[in-house]
């Protein structure tokens, strides 16, 4: 199943769950690499063929602004950072193996959502791919409030430099 067709049968790639603030997405559509993933005997030792589209989705890119690469998130990175986890895995399924791949998208590369298809395009004959989609988003964490902020709030403020009279 080509890009196109993908497209068809899954949701557009944004998130499903509209957050307060827009994302940027950015995407890689298409990686193929071999890999080792499988549970059948035949799957254990010889890579087979993969294929990878992933949406990583980050709020307003400051890039948009700055023009600078270090203000987004650099597809060539999650590119290389995808292969290496493609070439050193060690798990069977797909759903894991995704699941680790959304995983790198949501913590080291600073994505808030993260959309990963990822398919066994000569799995079976008859059938042009088989694989998982999955979806994850970055979990919430509490702000942390700023200290002046904290001092006051339980009663203290900071003390300030005696005027000299």
């Amino acid at each position: 199943m080509n890009a196109a067709e993908l497209r068809r049968v899954l949701p557009a790639l944004r998130p499903t769950d509209t957050a307060s603030e827009p994302l940027d997405v950015i995407f890689i559509d298409g990686l193929q690499a071999q890999t080792v993933i499988g549970i059948h005997q035949n799957e254990l030792h010889q890579p087979q063929p993969v294929r990878v589209d992933i949406a990583a989705g980050i709020p307003r890119s400051l890039a948009c602004r700055t023009d600078r690469i270090g203000d987004t998130l650099d597809y060539g990175e999650l590119r290389t950072a995808l292969l290496e986890l493609l070439a050193t895995h060690k798990v069977q399924l797909l759903e894991a193996l995704a699941e680790e791949m959304a995983r790198i998208a949501l913590e080291d590369f600073g994505a808030h959502w993260v959309r990963v298809v990822l398919a066994k395009p000569a799995k079976f004959e008859d059938v042009a791919s088989v694989g998982v989609a999955i979806e994850r988003r970055r979990e919430a964490r509490p702000r942390e409030p700023a200290s002046v902020l904290t001092l006051i709030a339980s009663g203290l403020v900071p003390a300030r430099a005696q005027e000299k009279t």
